[in-house]
């Protein structure tokens, strides 16, 4: 496997150590990262809320900070909050709606 497919994988292993404290579901199962977009030794992702006045907002971005920036070969990582597309319980995987009783 190449150099980026492995820091590709590594990434997203690390996003999905990243949960909301008020909901029991990684937040890529929840369908909040829009776009992980990886160059060079630096990470940008664009991820969402599931509200706009998301207590947790703070503490999610750094915890996606963190753990990303612990990959190696990444030195730095941007979060960007975006509100478009608009955040809908139809985006969260099969998985996260059954555990959240959706299913």
């Amino acid at each position: 496997m190449n150099d980026f497919l492995q820091k590709e994988e590594a990434v997203l292993r690390m996003i999905k150590t990243v949960f909301d404290p008020e909901i029991p579901v990684n937040i890529y199962d929840l369908g909040l990262i829009y776009k992980i977009d990886i160059e060079d030794t630096t990470c940008t992702i664009d991820m969402t809320l599931t509200a706009p006045s998301c207590p947790a907002a703070d503490f999610l971005v750094e915890d996606v900070k963190m753990k990303v920036g612990s990959v190696e070969g990444i030195k730095e990582v941007v979060v960007n909050i975006v509100f478009e597309p608009e955040w809908n319980k139809d985006m969260m995987s099969e998985e996260a709606k059954l555990e959240l009783g959706f299913l």
